[in-house]
C-alpha cells in the first residue's frame, strides 16, 4: 500500500494505492491521522484501492470520527463497486460523502 498526501488549500488529499487490510492498516493509520490533525477536510482518493478489509473499515471510521470531532468532513473518491457494496452492507457508507472524481470531491467540500 502506498499513500501520497497533497494539500489543496484547506483540504488534505490522500491518494491511496493498493490494499488496506490487517497488514497495512497500521501504516494507513500512521500516515492518515496527521492529515486529520492538519486539515479538518480530507479527500481520500481510493480509485486505486484494490481491497478493503474490516481493518480498513475501522481506519476509515477512525478518520471519520477524528474529522467530525473537529467539525470536519471526509470525502471518499473513486470507490470500486465491491468496496461500495461492502460499505453499504456494513452501514459505513452513510458516514461519508462519496464522489466519483477528485473534482467532484473538491466541489463537495467547497
Amino acid at each position: 500500500m502506498q499513500i501520497t498526501i497533497k494539500p489543496e488549500g484547506d483540504i488534505g488529499i490522500a491518494t491511496i494505492t493498493g490494499e488496506i487490510d490487517s497488514r497495512t492498516a497500521p501504516q494507513a493509520q500512521g500516515e492518515l491521522m496527521p492529515v486529520i490533525e492538519k486539515f479538518n477536510k480530507i479527500i481520500m482518493d481510493m480509485t486505486e484501492v484494490t481491497f478493503l478489509s474490516s481493518a480498513g473499515l475501522r481506519i476509515l471510521l477512525l478518520i471519520y470520527r477524528q474529522a467530525t470531532a473537529k467539525d470536519g468532513r471526509v470525502v471518499l473518491v473513486g470507490l470500486s463497486e465491491e468496496i461500495k457494496d461492502t460499505m453499504t452492507m456494513t452501514g459505513f457508507l452513510k458516514f461519508f460523502v462519496v464522489a466519483e472524481s477528485l473534482e467532484n470531491g473538491l466541489k463537495a467540500l467547497a
